[in-house]
């Protein structure tokens, strides 16, 4: 094992950076007792979506504070990550922003039932994270 890579915990409401320790695969490094401690003290477990792992040469996009392991890795656990690690294609992307159009296409006629169903419009608000002038609009 010569390869570091860092194990971090994604922040809440930060955007999803490096590749979730389960999405990788079993790494050897996961199995340790340093491991094993590091999750423990920090009350998550190895499954969690803020486990996050970067290849070595990538914590410059470790969060500013986040709490990070680095852990070493084979040269075959390395190529995993790097994978796993790298960008979306475009069209993946774009795909992505398609599906969020059509889901957002109808949302006057979402949030007009939740209003009529007894939804505040200030938890609307909070829940869709519409602007609440936008919502407002809608009662009028």
């Amino acid at each position: 094992m010569a390869d570091d890579a860092y194990l971090f915990l994604l922040p809440e409401r930060h955007p999803r950076l490096g590749a979730a320790l389960t999405a990788v695969g079993t790494l050897e490094c996961s199995q340790t007792p340093a491991v094993h401690g590091w999750l423990q003290a920090h009350g998550v477990s190895a499954s969690s979506e803020h486990v996050r792992i970067l290849p070595a040469g990538a914590e410059a996009f470790i969060p500013e504070g986040a709490e990070r392991l680095p852990v070493p890795l084979s040269e075959e656990e390395t190529v995993r990550v790097q994978q796993e690690c790298a960008p979306q294609s475009v069209t993946d992307v774009e795909a992505e922003l398609l599906e969020f159009r059509e889901t957002t296409e109808d949302w006057q006629a979402l949030v007009q039932r939740a209003l009529t169903a007894g939804v505040p419009a200030p938890r609307i608000a909070q829940l869709t994270g519409l602007d609440p002038q936008d919502i407002a609009r809608l009662t009028l």
